[in-house]
């Protein structure tokens, strides 16, 4: 039986209306799941590091899901993707790229480094809302996470 227990949804977008759209898709399905934001990949790493203005492990609690946009400026997906996987605190998080790229490279790339899925942002609000509904059911309903 799963545990009850709310998990954490990290999601590092740079773009403000992906973000709210993101979490309108998730309120949509009536997630629970608290959710935290970043809007570059150093933001990512200092929350996860519990770093700086991340300081508060009580407020930015390690996420049991990293929803993740490849490109960001400061420090990009792909860059922040390949510190995580070297982590070995971190490399058990589950990580799942959303963005709008459609590039093979990106795809291959992102498998290679151990991303859990790679998904390419819909265009349509309504399409965003299926993905999350479907996303939230696998990753909360579905598969059993590590505990954080």
């Amino acid at each position: 039986m799963k545990s009850n227990r709310p998990i954490v949804i990290l999601i590092a977008d740079d773009d403000a209306e992906d973000r709210m759209l993101i979490k309108e898709a998730l309120d949509e399905n009536r997630l629970s799941n608290a959710i935290q934001f970043v809007e570059n990949g150093e933001e990512l790493m200092d929350y996860l590091h519990n770093r700086g203005k991340f300081a508060d492990k009580d407020k930015y609690q390690t996420p049991g899901l990293i929803l993740l946009d490849l490109n960001m400026p400061k420090k990009d997906g792909r860059e922040a993707l390949k510190e995580i996987k070297a982590d070995d605190h971190l490399r058990v998080l589950p990580v799942v790229v959303l963005t709008t790229s459609k590039a093979e490279e990106d795809i291959l790339r992102t498998y290679d480094l151990g991303v859990s899925s790679f998904i390419t942002k819909p265009v349509t609000f309504t399409a965003l809302v299926d993905v999350m509904k479907t996303l939230s059911k696998y990753w909360f309903e579905i598969v059993e996470l590590p505990k954080p």
